[in-house]
Order: C-alpha cells, then sequence, then structure tokens
C-alpha cells in the first residue's frame, strides 16, 4: 500500500525534556530501523493528557499511553482506540520520597502530600496503596502538578511524595537519592497501549499496524540486550547509563494483540477509577479497544 504521509509518533518527555520512553532508540540499536517503508518522524509530550490532546487534534497519528491514562481519554470522549497492548511487571510506576524523608511506608504517608498527575498511572497506584494498606482516598493530600514541577516539589520539601512512572523515577532515584516506598508491580496491570485516533484507523490501518509490528519486534530484541539498548539510550538521551539501566530494566515488556484477557484486565482498572472517583461513570472496556488488530 503506498503510503501517503508520515506516520507521526508520540513519545513522553522526562522531567530534564532531554529525552522519551518509548521508542525510537530500540529500533535504532537493533538495525530495525533498516529497510523501513513506513518514514516515522517523533513528537515529545511531558505526560499522556497531553499526547491524549495531541491525538485528538491530529498532531500525531499514533502514541503509547498506559492503562490509566486509556481510561481518562475514554471518560473524555476522546475519539482514540488501543490498537495493541504492551505488558510490563508493572514497576515502571512508583511513589519515591526524598532520600532524607522520615516516609518508610504508605502507611507513613497518612496526613502528607503527594504530587501527581490527575487520573494517570502515579494517582492510580497511589490510590490502590492507599487502600492495600488499609487507609482511605482522602488519607494524603494529593497535589496535581506536571512533572518537572513535581520534582522541583520534591526536591524543596513542597510535597512530601511524587507518585511517577519510567525515567522520572530513575533520575530521581539515581540523580536526588530518592526512595521508593512502594510500585506497581503488584498494584498495577503493567500494561500500556498503542492508541491510534479512530479516524486514522479507517484511513492509514496498515500504516498503524506496520509501525505496531517494528514495536513488538524492537521490544522482542531488548529482551535479550538490555545492556545493548540502555547503553544506545543513554548515548542518544545524554543521559548517564545508570539512569538508562534503571529505565530500561523496568520497561522490559512484550507487545501483543488486545484479547479478552487484556480487555478483563482493563475494565478492572476501569471500575477502580469509576470506584476512587478518578472518573466520573462506569465504563466498559471493550469500548475503547480495536481487538481485530493483528500482527
Amino acid at each position: 500500500m503506498p503510503i501517503s504521509r508520515r506516520v507521526l509518533l508520540a513519545g513522553l518527555l522526562s522531567a530534564s525534556g532531554a529525552y522519551f520512553l518509548p521508542r525510537h532508540s530500540v529500533r535504532a540499536a537493533s538495525g530495525l530501523t533498516t529497510g523501513i517503508v513506513v518514514p516515522l518522524q517523533w513528537s515529545l509530550f511531558a505526560g499522556a493528557p497531553m499526547l491524549i490532546q495531541a491525538l485528538t487534534a491530529d498532531a500525531v497519528d499514533v502514541g503509547v499511553i498506559g492503562d490509566a491514562p486509556l481510561v481518562f481519554a475514554q471518560a473524555g470522549a476522546s475519539p482514540i482506540k488501543a490498537v495493541a497492548a504492551i505488558q510490563t511487571d508493572g514497576t515502571m510506576t512508583a511513589v519515591i520520597v526524598r532520600k532524607d524523608s522520615p516516609i518508610r511506608s504508605v502507611k507513613d504517608l497518612k496526613g502528607r502530600s503527594v504530587a501527581t498527575l490527575k487520573s494517570q498511572t502515579g494517582h492510580y497506584l497511589m490510590l490502590a496503596a492507599l487502600r492495600e494498606a488499609g487507609l482511605r482516598d482522602d488519607d494524603v493530600r494529593f497535589v496535581f502538578i506536571p512533572p518537572a514541577a513535581a520534582r522541583m516539589a520534591l526536591q524543596t520539601g513542597s510535597v512530601d511524595a511524587w507518585a511517577t512512572w519510567g525515567p522520572y523515577i530513575a533520575e530521581a532515584k539515581i540523580n536526588d537519592g530518592a526512595r521508593e516506598i512502594v510500585n506497581g508491580g503488584h498494584l498495577m496491570s503493567g500494561l500500556s497501549y498503542v492508541v491510534a485516533t479512530t479516524a486514522e484507523l479507517r484511513t492509514r490501518r496498515d500504516d498503524i499496524i506496520a509501525y505496531t509490528r517494528l514495536l513488538r519486534d524492537g521490544h522482542q530484541w531488548m529482551l535479550t540486550h538490555e545492556e545493548d539498548y540502555a547503553t544506545a539510550w543513554g548515548k542518544e538521551t545524554g543521559l548517564s547509563l545508570p539512569v538508562a539501566r534503571e529505565v530500561v530494566r523496568t520497561m522490559k515488556a512484550t507487545v501483543t494483540p488486545i484479547d479478552p484477557a487484556i480487555i478483563q484486565k482493563q475494565q478492572f482498572v476501569s471500575s477502580f477509577m469509576t470506584e476512587t472517583k478518578m472518573i466520573p461513570a462506569t465504563l466498559d472496556a471493550g469500548n475503547v479497544v480495536d481487538s481485530s488488530v493483528t500482527f
């Protein structure tokens, strides 16, 4: 099928604005960019809400967002569909505190402040962790601010903890000495999704599938070349190898078509977000996925 224009992809920026997750380096390091038929162009965003807005505005064609942001997008009637699942172990999302903080557990957060993005993965994890610890949803004070501001707030003591993900955690731990008190390993689905607008799926389905196949193959390569990828990723972004290694450790994943088991996991996420009032109404997870996409 002839390619009418470039596939515009969405990545997520770090707190420093210097790098993204995912997925350019994995293709370059593995050599999978050789012979690519679909030209690719990246646009970078600080978080999923900004990425969702760009998809809706037709500024990008394909993006990757987490399970909670997908529910957030569905609740906001954004015209996007998940076309593939990216399964990690869930540890990419975590709650961190300053190295000198007296906070040692989730229970120690009672009455304290937590920075995060509203109705995103960090918010979800914090609520799930509070409930597991026997605390109420309002036992912490949420401060909804962007990641760059959240990192500064944590450093200065304006907030007591930060619920965030991936590169933000790695930077804070490696560069600032932050401590992790809980992660999403047993509290979250570990799912992210390749998403596209319904309009793009109608007109550029083959291109989107081609990109998803490339993403799948890149992640398969990364599973057995973790150090190679961390090295390439660090060089590309200008960040230290220790930070790159920490990020890569948590982002190892498999990319698969969406099946009933994945939809069931997403429905659990959606129902939890309704129960905790992160979204206003009950949603059907099956309505925000296109499980007919195969690759």
